[in-house]
């Protein structure tokens, strides 16, 4: 009988927190744990846009292969920096209930540059196209790092503002009091979702992760990043989608744009939350495709070769 459960992690404060929070959810069921944190290539590498380096899970990466040499048993993700399609021989065990889905500015106390000319920091395409898309006279640069990282760089530049992820500044409490949501931003597949995922033959953790679970944020998740997988066809893109539960039905809306943000498909779908929604990601993400969609991510992957 296995004695304890090893819970990989990246080493940044807000991976930390996320691999803590899975811990104390595992000794509260009995379980003994050890946190075990490695370094990232995505940590390592703080002067190249994400989508430059061309690895597919940049983060998730170096945990997978820690998984698959037997080094650590389970692995916590930010559920939206992991591939839609996992390593052989690795499955998703748990979703844990979803945080704060929005994306926030962090500004510095003056918010007249919406209205005006503006600069504002992010690493995420996605970010950049739908704000380029409302604020097409701003300038948006590029902005890597942990959320630590990135707040200082931040406060030591010339930007107006800088968009973050709220759960992951909420959840360490980094969140400044200069900010806003972007109630209009539509956020990245599974933001605000962390998941734990196992090798497939292991069925002790498995076991263990399975009493983690949530329900609603599995369901919400698998179609948004179904939605991605179908639009993505690896290839990174500005793609956002977001399912939630509505009185008694599910419903989603999701958006591909160009990289310069100029042209935007979107799309908004309800269906009634008691039905099969194994395949709900990817009729919306059919859609979006029939009406543009194809021929707009075929000039995303001719713009990022460039």
């Amino acid at each position: 009988m296995r004695d304890t459960i090893r819970i990989g992690t990246r080493d940044s404060e807000l991976a930390l927190w996320q691999a803590h929070t899975v811990e104390r959810k595992l000794n509260g069921l009995g379980y003994k744990t050890e946190i075990v944190a490695v370094k990232s290539t995505g940590d390592l590498i703080l002067d190249i846009p994400l989508y430059e380096l061309g690895i597919t899970g940049i983060f998730t990466k170096t945990l997978d292969i820690a998984m698959i040499k037997g080094e650590v048993d389970i692995a916590v993700h930010s559920m939206k920096d992991v591939p839609t399609a996992l390593p052989k021989g690795i499955v998703q065990a748990a979703v844990l209930e979803r945080a704060n889905a929005d994306d926030i500015l962090v500004h510095k106390g003056n918010l007249d540059f919406l209205n005006d000319t503006g600069t504002i920091a992010t690493g995420s395409l996605r970010r950049q196209a739908q704000w380029l898309n409302r604020y097409p006279h701003h300038k948006v640069e590029g902005l890597r790092g942990n959320v630590n990282t990135r707040l200082q760089k931040l406060k030591d530049n010339d930007w107006d503002g800088a968009v973050f992820a709220a759960a992951g500044l909420e959840r360490i409490n980094l969140l400044p009091e200069n900010h806003i949501a972007l109630d209009w931003m539509i956020p990245a597949p599974a933001q605000g979702a962390m998941v734990v995922v196992a090798m497939e033959d292991d069925d002790f953790c498995l076991e263990a992760l399975a009493k983690l679970n949530h329900y609603s944020t599995e369901v919400s998740t698998h179609i948004e990043r179904q939605f991605l997988k179908k639009l993505e066809g690896g290839c990174t893109a500005p793609i956002g989608a977001l399912a939630t539960f509505v009185d008694d039905e599910i419903r989603f809306e999701g958006v591909l744009l160009s990289i310069d943000g100029k042209e935007k498909l979107y799309i908004e779908k309800v269906m009634p939350a008691g039905a099969d929604y194994s395949n709900f990601g990817n009729e919306c993400a059919e859609a979006i495709l029939a009406n543009g969609g194809t021929a707009l991510m075929e000039k995303i992957r001719n713009d990022l070769k460039k």
